[in-house]
């Protein structure tokens, strides 16, 4: 079945324009309460939000709507997505909703859901939302109202758990370590969890205004950090997103570690620790070096479709433990249900505090593989895997490359454009074959 408002990680879109609207937030609440009570008499939900200026209007829309369903609310304010996650399953709550756009601007926003254990849903959840929000609404009656109230506590129940997914033993003294948290959700957050760890803070992007979040800062504009981190003479800097589930990390050389080197990282600790690591689940896009350093380890690497929900899927599938994006989508089962940017950093801060060395002699010997990315915009991508030009190129190309690099020719989900990659230890040649293919996806 197709979705008209869920997309691959809740409902987003301009704030303004349907489904990001008041009328429509207010609906939501009502039809997602109506599903909740089938299984619950007196369902309670969290409700937690990145720092939006549009969060307080759509957090009192889905709050009237899930009170006229019969459904009670707890409502953090500013709270990181995977705190949300952490807190729902903590206080044995129906579900968890967070109002947030991730790393988009703020003129945008979004809503996705957590399940009472902390997890995605599942689309057969979305599609019975959906299906009530074509239902007439059923209000109840005032004695069977829900009621909304504040958890005050959220911010310090959560620094305490981010806190917990560290041994007793290690600490962050010695270390100074620069935190971005974006100008969102972490901004009160991050900070407090590295300081009380041991490590000497200094914050950016931990202002926010409402309008300022991802705006010049955190792990979508990581200069500001690499500035940063030379300017404080840092040993370390980690950069957020607007809501904290992703991470980029920067050294005092400047150097910028994406997220499949930190996967490495994580997956590698563990082994050190004489820990069994039965595989990693990266994507389509995870560098090939990470994978073929990960092999020389003795640990495979699965590729899921794009995007930490179908990490997240495929990892369950196997019962694996780690997965993650170069994007900075880190996953570890064995911490917590969902990625989260803080708890990852510490799992990367702790394998150096365990190794001894830095984060780049964990890396020593990992040279990411230049990757070389072309959009071809066609007429029309039907019957596109049919080309018989773009067959033979592609049986060429990879024949050229051998075991030293891989080609993905992927279509886009939102434009008729074709997305072709080549991926090689000679920068060079992959964007000579690259070029080659998309001439051919052309012809």
């Amino acid at each position: 079945m197709s979705r008209r408002y869920f997309g691959t990680d809740g409902i987003r879109g301009t704030v303004g324009s349907e489904p990001i609207t008041p009328d429509f937030m207010l609906r939501l609440g009502h039809a997602v309460g109506r599903v909740l009570r089938r299984d619950a008499a007196r369902p309670t939900v969290l409700i937690g939000k990145d720092t939006r200026i549009s969060g307080y209007m759509i957090e009192s829309a889905l709050e009237a709507g899930f009170a006229s369903a019969g459904v009670g609310v707890l409502l953090t304010g500013p709270l990181p997505t995977p705190g949300v996650a952490y807190l729902t399953r903590a206080l044995r709550l129906d579900l968890g909703i967070v109002i947030s756009a991730s790393h988009n601007a703020y003129p945008d926003n979004g809503v996705k859901f957590f399940s009472p254990r902390g997890e995605k849903l599942p689309d057969d959840w979305e599609h019975a939302v959906e299906a009530a929000l074509d239902e007439p609404p059923q209000w109840v009656d005032a004695a069977a109202l829900g009621r909304a109230q504040r958890l005050e506590d959220a911010r310090g129940r959560y620094i305490e758990f981010c806190k917990s997914t560290v041994p007793h033993s290690l600490s962050l003294r010695g270390m100074k370590i620069v935190i971005d948290a974006a100008h969102g959700a972490a901004y009160h957050v991050a900070p407090d969890v590295f300081h009380e760890l041991g490590a000497e803070v200094v914050t950016i992007g931990c202002s926010p205004d409402g309008i300022n979040i991802n705006d010049g800062v955190g792990a979508t504009a990581p200069q500001a950090l690499v500035e940063a981190v030379a300017r404080q003479r840092a040993d370390y800097g980690i950069a957020l997103d607007g809501d904290a589930d992703r991470l980029q990390f920067v050294d005092a050389s400047g150097r910028l570690f994406n997220g499949d080197e930190l996967l490495y990282v994580m997956a590698t600790d563990r082994l050190a620790q004489g820990r069994t690591v039965p595989g990693v689940v990266g994507t389509l896009m995870t560098n090939m070096a990470v994978e073929l350093a990960l092999h020389e380890r003795g640990i495979p690497l699965v590729r899921a479709k794009v995007g930490d929900r179908y990490v997240l899927e495929e990892l369950v599938a196997r019962d694996w433990q780690l997965g993650g994006e170069g994007s900075g989508h880190l996953l570890a089962l064995d911490r917590h249900t969902t990625g989260d940017g803080i708890v990852s950093a510490l799992q990367v801060l702790m394998a150096v505090r365990r190794g001894g060395t830095t984060l780049a002699g964990l890396l020593q010997g990992v040279e990411l593989f230049p990757q070389t990315l072309i959009n071809v915009r066609l007429p029309s991508l039907a019957g596109w895997q049919d080309n018989p030009v773009l067959a033979r190129r592609r049986d060429s190309v990879e024949a050229e490359l051998g075991h030293g690099g891989r080609v993905l020719i992927r279509a886009s989900g939102t434009e008729p454009v074709l997305r072709v990659m080549v991926e090689s230890a000679d920068g060079v040649l992959g964007r000579r074959l690259a070029e080659s293919l998309a001439e051919a996806a052309r012809g």
